[in-house]
């Protein structure tokens, strides 16, 4: 699937005698801002653009490239415990993670998104990007809240979940997801679970 900022690809290289026409589903409109400006402009994503200033990622997102971000809202970063995200935000190591957990490392447009797709992330984890009906989905789960951002490094999705990887989280939420939840209540029962937070 070809896309031109975001509209595909319907029908190509119909030849004329001074040129060549491909035909798109959408008019193509002016892209100015860069992934960076686009978070700081918009009020939703108001917590990630204290994040990504904590971070020091301002450089990443204004750079020449071509990334996706997928943006988490506030509304996303407040489905999380309170605990869980101050702990993040005050952690520089986990915070970074989490952050380069939601940037992949194309600008991939929705039209392009086909299921069962695998996506890298600029942390270097892989997130199963597709598609349910006319939805995108991540890991699974319809969380994009809009699509299709355009800036001139790259396109944002809203996203209305945090995806947090793996090194971001304590052993005690590791363990909490896993195999072994019975084992981390006997801990908390023993009065060990600070160790493993």
């Amino acid at each position: 699937i070809v896309t031109v900022n975001c509209a595909r690809l319907l029908k190509a290289d119909h030849h004329a005698t001074n040129g060549v026409v491909h035909v798109i589903d959408k008019v193509i409109a002016t892209t100015t801002n860069t992934i960076q400006q686009i978070v700081e402009t918009e009020e939703s994503l108001e917590t990630l653009r204290a994040a990504v200033a904590a971070s020091d990622l301002n450089s990443l997102l204004e750079s020449a490239g071509q990334y996706t971000l997928l943006a988490p809202t506030n509304e996303a970063f407040e489905k999380i415990p309170r605990e869980t995200l101050n702990r993040i935000l005050g952690d520089p190591e986990a915070l970074r993670d989490l952050l380069n957990h939601h940037i992949l490392k194309s600008a991939m447009c929705a039209e392009a998104i086909i299921a069962g797709l695998t996506m890298e992330t600029l942390e270097g984890t892989t997130l199963d990007v597709g598609c349910s009906g006319e939805e995108l989905t991540l890991n699974g789960k319809p969380i994009i809240a809009n699509k299709d951002v355009l800036a001139t490094n790259g396109v944002v999705h809203f996203v209305n979940e945090l995806l947090i990887p793996d090194s971001a989280k304590t052993l005690f939420e590791l363990a909490q997801e896993s195999e072994v939840s019975k084992s981390t209540d006997l801990f908390r029962q023993a009065g060990l679970s600070s160790h493993l937070t």
